[in-house]
């Protein structure tokens, strides 16, 4: 199926492969029509969004005939404009507490679009109802679009084997629940983001292995194109990881081209490990960014270990801080038994000792970060607490607030990109790159595995003890 028309669908489930030109082909079709109210587009992530925005941008569709929001975005701009005929808490718009929060966000949305209240508004404003990565719905977010569908011509779009995310809400099964609501209209079947490299026949050959994935059938390496790099991993742990690490280092299929290196998702210190050992690379944060909130919770400048925490800390985001052996410097200068001045960096650690503050400490990740022989390889997580310390350094907040709001922010902003990245199939679906490797696949079930090996347009490297992957269960 090419040319499908997903504006003229009244209900629909488009299934759609990984690289097979579903987010092309709702540009394509946003670019073409001409009613005079927008279509809302919802997806699931922040990063989807800005990938969506990006792509009709790239196509020159006039911003005012579309809306791009996340579901969850959506449903409380919806609540809160019609708080009394919600009936919500309030205070739950503020998302202090996400996991409940969102919640009860959700379920005060179903009910007002269920109550039929809104409508008339709903009809008034938009002309259709797109949803990308149905996939990742929750059941009541697809309670929330199927009231919705009531009202709107609405199209789903998605693919039941990258539905890799876990929620503590069920999410959808894709013949059950969305084919129940929304009949199938057809499948993507061209492996566009290969065609376009070159490399169809890759693309081809992946579309076939998805199909062996979705049987609950191994896939066979030694049959794979020449795209495709397999190393073997020893039984011995440490010579593993060093292929591993060579396969991480492994060059772009495209000069100047970008390489994602897909890690344990179980592992994110596995994960920063291989970042922080190869160069050029930067790893890819999860949004919650548990140790920089556990950081803003623990760190005070006046505490008589708030130098070491801080230098420990730095060492988790850049190569050669060498945190013991500058601390053990910083003595020898305060005894004055130095035969060397101080360096740019120890001279902002000793300020930092003798007045300290939020601002000598933004100080000291400053001079870190440009210090010779220093790589920052967390770059999101770096920038974030920079912000905050910043913001800490007025008063206003207090530097965990601080820390949360950069950190809100941040997920707001879209994922950074680097020629080099590292993460985990959770953090790098929806990103593509020339080469993608893969450093632990016999850990991954059918969805990861998919998603892991459908990253790469031009080159995919697998290290693996066996040529046969078999996912786990």
């Amino acid at each position: 199926m090419h040319d499908v028309d997903l504006l003229s669908l009244k209900r629909g489930t488009v299934t759609a492969p990984a690289g097979c030109g579903k987010t092309q082909l709702i540009a394509d079709c946003m670019a073409s029509r001409e009613d005079a109210k927008p279509v809302l587009i919802l997806t699931h992530t922040n990063a989807g969004r800005s990938a969506l925005e990006s792509r009709l941008a790239k196509a020159k569709v006039r911003k005012s005939a579309y809306r791009v929001s996340t579901i969850d975005s959506w449903s409380i701009r919806l609540i809160s404009n019609f708080p009394v005929r919600s009936g919500h808490d309030r205070a739950i718009e503020t998302l202090n507490n996400p996991a409940s929060d969102y919640t009860a966000i959700r379920q005060a949305a179903r009910n007002l679009m269920a109550s039929g209240d809104v409508s008339d508004t709903l009809q008034a404003t938009y002309s259709n109802l797109l949803v990308d990565e149905y996939q990742d719905c929750t059941i009541p977010q697809h309670e929330i679009i199927g009231w919705m569908a009531h009202v709107l011509p609405t199209c789903v779009l998605g693919d039941p084997l990258q539905a890799i995310f876990g929620f503590r809400e069920r999410t959808v099964d894709w013949t059950g629940d969305v084919h129940k609501l929304f009949p199938p209209a057809g499948e993507l079947s061209t492996p566009w983001r290969w065609r376009n490299a070159g490399t169809e026949h890759f693309g081809e050959w992946l579309l076939s292995a998805r199909r062996l994935l979705l049987e609950g059938q191994p896939v066979d390496l030694r049959v794979a194109p020449t795209e495709v790099v397999w190393k073997q991993l020893p039984n011995d742990s440490n010579v593993a990881h060093q292929v591993r690490l060579e396969a991480a280092r492994t060059k772009s299929a495209e000069a100047g081209g970008s390489v994602l290196v897909i890690g344990d998702s179980t592992n994110p210190q596995g994960q920063r490990q291989i970042a922080s050992q190869t160069p050029g690379a930067a790893t890819v944060e999860a949004v919650d960014l548990r140790d920089i909130t556990r950081f803003g919770q623990l760190f005070k400048p006046t505490d008589a270990r708030a130098l070491s925490q801080l230098l420990d800390f730095a060492g988790e985001l850049m190569t050669g801080v060498g945190p013991a052996e500058l601390l053990r410097r910083l003595d020898i200068l305060e005894r004055g038994a130095a035969r060397n001045e101080a360096s740019p960096r120890e001279a902002a650690a000793l300020q930092f000792r003798r007045a300290p503050s939020f601002t000598s400490a933004q100080a000291v990740l400053g001079v870190l970060e440009e210090a010779p022989n220093v790589r920052v390889f967390r770059p999101e997580a770096l920038r974030v607490v920079q912000s905050a310390l910043e913001v800490a350094a007025q008063g206003h907040r207090t530097f965990a607030q601080a820390v949360v709001d950069a950190r809100e922010r941040n997920r707001h902003s879209g994922r950074p990109t680097t020629r080099r990245a590292v993460g985990s199939t959770l953090l790098l679906k929806g990103l593509e790159a020339d080469t993608a490797v893969v450093l632990n696949p016999e850990e991954m079930d059918a969805r990861h595995l998919y998603v892991a090996l459908t990253r790469g347009a031009r080159q995919l490297v697998i290290c693996s003890k066996a040529p046969i992957l078999t996912p786990c269960a």
